[in-house]
């Protein structure tokens, strides 16, 4: 068996496959956060609750209107993105003056309300979804076995990633969405509405959760609990990357999912923590993360 320091080949990019699964879903939710705090300056924490809810309303469509993955996809992202906009005009839209302290506790609250009412009614054990047929097995790559839904969540995740990127840095919707955050007033001078602009990019946000909670459902069982274990790592790739940061977000999601899988090869302890010691590394030498602006 070929090894490389001292590792089995298969291992070693077994691990690595796994640490690219789990980077594509720290990119996918810190990029939503980060496109939450960059253009509106709220820190949602509600984002790992909203990532539950994706997976939940694919299990429900699937188990209640025997509606598959692949629409899934599209409808889901638009009806929990739509309890995001409800959630911004009702509730946060009343926190935008006041300190961010407020807006981090409300959505805090949200967080554990829409987790409770989960664990009521389907427990704390997960219920398992079902991969779709066209990506079950996996391709031999001779020096590992791929599993197809694997690399489709890698691609997906990656291409989401990028597009969301290029929308928000190189086009004009973009450019009037950074510009709203400087100087809102001079904004809706030129005809655009502000408030509106803000609620759609806190639902579009919510939407990349829950499109990551779509993603999720195959690989990981659908539980209530499941937005509450990953929502601490996934604030840790943003404050790496830089609050608000999309290409931060972007690469460090990633990056860190690399690190961690590489971790679990040579120094197995470390694994859980890893992140969380760059993380103290980065604050300390660079305050603002690595892809932030000093103010």
């Amino acid at each position: 068996m070929t090894e490389i320091f001292g590792v089995p080949t298969q291992a070693l990019f077994g691990q690595l496959l796994i640490g690219l699964i789990n980077g594509s879903f720290y990119a996918l939710l810190s990029l939503g956060l980060a496109v939450i705090f960059g253009l509106l300056n709220i820190i949602n924490f509600t984002h790992g609750a909203q990532y539950m809810l994706g997976a939940f309303t694919a299990y429900l469509l699937l188990t209640k209107l025997g509606i598959g993955y692949w629409w899934a996809l599209l409808i889901v992202p638009v009806v929990v993105g739509a309890t995001g906009v409800v959630i911004e005009r009702l509730m946060l839209s009343k926190l935008y003056k006041l300190d961010h302290l407020y807006g981090l506790l409300l959505t805090f609250g949200i967080a554990l309300i829409l987790q409770g009412l989960f664990r009521n009614e389907f427990g704390s054990s997960g219920q398992p979804y079902q991969i779709p047929d066209v990506l079950q097995g996996g391709i031999n790559l001779g020096f590992m076995f791929l599993p197809k839904y694997r690399g489709w969540i890698i691609v997906a995740s990656l291409a989401v990633c990028l597009a969301t990127w290029y929308v928000i840095e190189r086009t004009k919707l973009g450019a009037y969405l950074r510009a709203a955050t400087e100087n809102p007033q001079l904004v809706q001078a030129f005809g655009v509405n502000v408030p509106r602009m803000i609620t759609l990019t806190y639902g579009f946000g919510v939407g990349l959760a829950a499109l990551a909670g779509v993603m999720a459902a195959p690989v990981y069982q659908v539980s209530p609990q499941m937005g509450a274990d990953l929502i601490i790592v996934v604030f840790a790739v943003v404050v790496i990357g830089g609050m608000g940061s999309i290409l931060g977000s972007i690469v460090t999601g990633f990056g860190l999912g690399l690190i961690e899988g590489l971790t679990k090869v040579f120094y197995p302890e470390a694994s859980s923590t890893v992140i969380f010691i760059i993380m103290a590394i980065v604050l300390l030498v660079r305050p603002a993360g690595l892809f932030g602006t000093q103010k």
